[in-house]
């Protein structure tokens, strides 16, 4: 594989850079034109505040946010944006007047569960979802029907990068997207341009980072 070679790009009102590099990308869902490098994102305390200070703003004084699923590594993204919410006049109904930040985790059959001791952290709970990457929606589809199972209330879903701006019907509120990258493009393995005219795959790639194929 060639070696990464980012160029960043930023968005209106956030100071943290989005690093991405063109190429032929696979993931398990579909093939990508870009890999798309939200580590700092999600690990610089500074970055992920930005973040997190960004995707507070498309909220609401009033709403009523009870708990906060991180996916894809998110954790951090998620605490501070518990606070920034918070501090806007979002609510919560939760007794102690915070908000909850938790991730599932997979089980032996690749499904996404909640352990017994944070089901009372989801059922019956208003949640707002966060993704790192949104591109095919296979990662939110799952996570809507672990909700689901558990009855809690889905009210918002926001990503730091989304490709689309709605979901089925779902509006999708992300710091980047189209708009920054507005060749970025996810097909069908089958379907896939790269590979019909014969370009390697330059790495395997998901929302925690890369792996290189020999070539």
């Amino acid at each position: 594989m060639r070696k990464i070679e980012y160029s960043k790009v930023y968005t209106a009102g956030c100071e943290a850079p989005l690093k991405i590099c063109r190429g032929h990308f696979a993931t398990n869902h579909a093939h990508l034109n870009y890999y798309i490098d939200i580590t700092t994102l999600k690990t610089r305390s500074g970055e992920a505040y930005d973040i997190a200070r960004c995707l507070s703003g498309v909220y609401f004084y009033g709403a009523v946010i009870d708990t906060i699923v991180c996916m894809e590594g998110t954790d951090v993204i998620g605490a501070f944006l518990s606070e920034e919410l918070t501090k806007s006049g979002v609510l919560s109904a939760n007794a102690h007047k915070s908000m909850y930040v938790v991730h599932p985790e997979f089980n032996s059959n690749s499904q996404l569960i909640f352990r017994d001791n944070l089901i009372p952290e989801i059922e019956g709970k208003n949640i707002l979802v966060l993704l790192a990457n949104l591109t095919t929606g296979k990662t939110l589809d799952k996570i809507l029907e672990c909700i689901q199972y558990y009855q809690g209330r889905l009210v918002g879903v926001s990503a730091i990068f989304s490709a689309v701006e709605e979901y089925q019907g779902i509006p999708i509120f992300s710091v980047f997207g189209k708009k920054n990258i507005p060749d970025y493009a996810s097909w069908n393995y089958r379907q896939c341009p790269l590979c019909h005219a014969g370009e390697r795959i330059d790495a395997l790639v998901n929302a925690y980072g890369y792996e290189p194929l020999e070539q």
